[in-house]
Parts: C-alpha cells; sequence; structure tokens
C-alpha cells in the first residue's frame, strides 16, 4: 500500500472519525451510568423519609412519579 500523501489524508480524517465517536460513546454511557445511579440514590432518600414518617407515601409516589424519565433515549 502506498501511503503518500494524498492516500494519508483520508486515513488520517476517518482515524480521527472513529476516535471522537467513539470518545462520545464512551462519555454518553458514563453520563448515563452517573444518571441512574443518583436517581437510585433518590429512591433511596424517599424511602427512608417515608418509613421514618416525615413523608407521606402519597407525596413519595407524586415525587416518584414526576422523576420518572419519559425520553425514549437509551440508557
Amino acid at each position: 500500500m502506498d501511503f503518500s500523501h494524498d492516500n494519508l489524508i483520508p486515513i488520517v480524517g476517518i482515524i480521527a472519525g472513529c476516535s471522537v465517536a467513539g470518545i462520545a460513546i464512551i462519555f454518553g454511557c458514563v453520563q448515563a451510568i452517573a444518571n441512574r445511579r443518583q436517581r437510585e440514590q433518590s429512591r433511596r432518600e424517599i424511602a427512608a423519609y417515608v418509613a421514618e414518617g416525615s413523608m407521606s407515601p402519597d407525596d413519595a409516589e407524586r415525587i416518584l412519579r414526576a422523576e420518572t424519565p419519559s425520553s425514549g433515549k437509551c440508557g
């Protein structure tokens, strides 16, 4: 394979594009994991408030229903 200047530019462009796409996918997954963890932590805190009696189960249900993501995104 001839690696002249004319053949090298498209190869570098493809590699750079794939690298950017891979990094974007990784950061998207990390963000989804962090969001899921935070949502679970919030659910646990609300459950603790209900258990100690400082919040009614109806209020907790309303908060949790409002917190549920309704978008069609992955993650």
